[in-house]
């Protein structure tokens, strides 16, 4: 099987071979077909390869409730699990029946890798697009067209941001992402920005955090603006435990939430005052943090960013996993913390891409 990559004059074509190993039987998948409205550009939530995401939604398609008709990765390769044009099971009801194809970028750390990934990222994208006859506009405000999976989540329904949070660890911005689909690329990549990450992004505002832990039984601790090295660079006291969490943006927005040994996951916070302990505080006094999540809202035409933020706890040594915002985030670790184990000091900072 092979799909035809588009690049900026019609006439350059070239074809991909796209391996079958992993496709689901005629037997297997839904049965319905689709209207053909979108395609749904997904990025995948682990860095792990794409034959082995291929294998994974292979093997549970039914079980999980879940999967693709493509997922691209391991170096520019294709793995296909759905069928075209039938539905697949991928981003909500809506976009499942009007997306005759919905593909999936696997996640790597490698930029030369990625490169080669992106490339056949975008001409699928845009090549199933031409090829049911969808406009190959990224995110526009109309109902067809390529649409990321965060468009569905801000026009239908869900939770998900996916792909733009992995192309910014790599660089690349809604714009040029949008940019790169509508034209393509030659078969050959060489027209890839091979810059990983641009120094200047558009439009992009300095975003300055300013947070702090409440130590339990005792007081508020020094206030801290993003992060650094020693011990000013984090909120909290090492080997210390805390109760209550203050978070506060000088442009956008941020809405926060702990996750208490007593209580669970409390409910989010929309205001940092300290002076507030009802509403503008996460937490309870006396009760112990063990789990902290957030979500920054970029202000309308400005440069995506997000919260990236890590924690330590009283029980290890050395920071846990990084998140970003709330685990809606391809790639990161969906919580800061270990439930059952005090968080002892947390970092934040606000950008397109982490600085840990």
């Amino acid at each position: 099987m092979t799909f035809f990559v588009g690049s900026t004059f019609a006439s350059k074509v070239s074809a991909a071979t796209v391996n079958n190993d992993y496709a689901l039987s005629s037997s297997e998948g839904s049965s319905l077909k689709t209207n053909n409205n979108v395609v749904i550009a997904h990025a995948t939530a682990v860095y792990a390869p794409a034959k082995n995401v291929a294998t994974y939604e292979k093997r549970t398609w039914y079980s999980n409730g879940a999967y693709v008709q493509y997922i691209v990765g391991d170096g520019g390769k294709i793995y296909r699990v759905g069928a075209e044009g039938y539905q697949a099971w991928g981003a909500g009801s809506w976009a499942n029946a009007n997306a005759p194809v919905q593909v999936e970028l696997a996640q790597t750390y490698d930029n030369a890798e990625f490169r080669k990934d992106y490339v056949a990222y975008v001409n699928l994208l845009r090549s199933s697009a031409v090829k049911y006859g969808i406009p190959t506009d990224v995110d526009s405000s109309a109902w067809r067209g390529i649409k990321s999976h965060l468009w569905v989540t801000n026009h239908v329904w869900g939770d998900h941001t996916d792909p733009y949070g992995y192309l910014a660890s790599h660089g690349i911005t809604k714009a040029q992402f949008a940019n790169d689909v509508k034209y393509g690329f030659s078969s050959s990549g060489n027209n890839v920005n091979p810059t990983p990450r641009p120094s200047t992004p558009i439009n992009k505002k300095a975003v300055h955090v300013t947070y702090a832990l409440h130590q339990k039984g005792k007081q508020w601790l020094n206030l801290v603006k993003d992060f650094g090295s020693g011990s000013n660079g984090f909120a909290g006291v090492p080997n210390s435990v805390h109760d209550m969490l203050y978070i506060k943006v000088n442009r956008g927005s941020i809405k926060y939430r702990v996750h208490t040994i007593e209580d669970g996951w409390l409910p989010w916070v929309h205001k940092g005052d300290k002076n507030d302990t009802v509403n503008g505080v996460a937490g309870i006094k006396g009760h112990t943090i063990d789990g902290v999540q957030m979500y920054y809202t970029t202000p309308h035409g400005e440069t995506y960013q997000q919260a990236y933020y890590r924690s330590q706890t009283t029980q290890r040594t050395g920071y846990l996993g990084t998140c970003a915002d709330n685990g809606t985030v391809s790639g990161y670790d969906n919580f800061a913390g270990m439930l059952g184990e005090p968080i002892d000091r947390l970092q934040i900072h606000i950008n397109n891409y982490s600085k840990y």
